[in-house]
């Protein structure tokens, strides 16, 4: 069992652990993952390590069902979620990245893990993990209003938040236009102290499965198309027509119109050549203030577009 060899390579697995400076400060992953702790706590875990080349305990980071196991044991380990798991073919994020995004949001609004003042913050499009209002409600006590598009996705968060006693903290909501962003999931009245997103990054289905193959490639895996779905998301998780600078701009043209619903809108942007067309809109809507943070995951580097009026 890979459990038994944890003695053998536990002193060589600590002597190559680095922090992952890039991530946040606050982060509680900077330092990698610890298997063996992730293992004490969720069990399951343990049939999908092994032992590689270089004497170190790891996973197949191509399986779907590892990295699942993955995220239900460190959501179970660090965050006290105990019941979490996605439907195939849902897009599975790292943890650790999605906490970054939060910390990030937290310096935003003036948030830390002991304040006891009450935020609310808005997930635009959630997925089936609900993952950003898990961990923000767990690491800072937020209270979330999540809205997602996806019908199976939307019963799946729902789903997890009721197993884990969660209702009245985290509000799943079905956006039933698929073409809105605010309208149809928010009342008038209602103020947060935040939105988040993580919008589609490409421009179609076809475009992501490029991508996908792409992604496996360089891997050293070849993947069939019958199996992208099974790796890569489903469409409302991956496409927008015009990709994440259409997306967003929609995003902005109806903050605009709601100017006063949140005291920051933020999304991700994942590519640098998005930044232009996407300030160029938010001058157009003459935002009171304009923010790009830099956010560093591993070898990927993404940035939080902010504004608000």
């Amino acid at each position: 069992m890979v459990f038994d060899l944890f003695n053998q390579v536990q002193q060589m697995s600590k002597q190559k652990s680095k922090v992952k400076s890039n991530l946040h400060p606050r982060n509680i992953h900077r330092n990698g993952y610890n298997f063996e702790f992730l293992v004490e706590k969720y069990p399951s875990l343990e049939g999908h390590l092994f032992v590689n080349e270089y004497d170190t305990i790891t996973l197949d980071f191509s399986v779907p069902s590892s990295i699942r196991a993955l995220n239900a044991a460190l959501l179970s380990a660090h965050y006290d979620i105990s019941r979490w798991d996605i439907p195939n073919g849902y897009l599975c994020p790292p943890v650790p990245g999605r906490a970054d995004h939060l910390h990030y949001i937290a310096d935003l609004i003036g948030s830390s893990e002991n304040d006891t003042t009450k935020k609310r913050i808005l997930d635009i499009g959630t997925g089936a993990n609900v993952i950003y209002p898990l961990l923000g409600n767990k690491i800072y006590g937020w209270e979330f209003l999540a809205s997602e598009v996806d019908s199976r996705a939307y019963k799946a968060a729902r789903q997890i938040v009721e197993l884990n006693g969660l209702k009245k903290k985290i509000q799943v909501v079905f956006q039933k236009d698929a073409n809105k962003i605010f309208f149809g999931v928010v009342r008038r009245e209602e103020t947060f102290d935040a939105c988040i997103c993580n919008p589609p990054f490409h421009g179609s289905q076809e475009e992501a499965e490029r991508g996908s193959k792409r992604k496996w490639k360089n891997l050293g895996k070849n993947i069939k198309k019958s199996e992208l779905q099974n790796f890569g998301g489903q469409n409302t998780e991956l496409s927008y027509p015009g990709g994440e600078v259409e997306f967003i701009k929609n995003m902005i043209h109806e903050s605009r119109k709601l100017p006063h619903l949140c005291k920051w809108f933020t999304t991700l942007v994942s590519k640098q050549s998005s930044l232009k067309p996407l300030e160029k809109s938010l001058a157009s809507a003459r935002v009171k203030e304009l923010k790009v943070i830099p956010m560093g995951q591993g070898q990927k580097v993404s940035r939080i577009l902010a504004w608000r009026y």
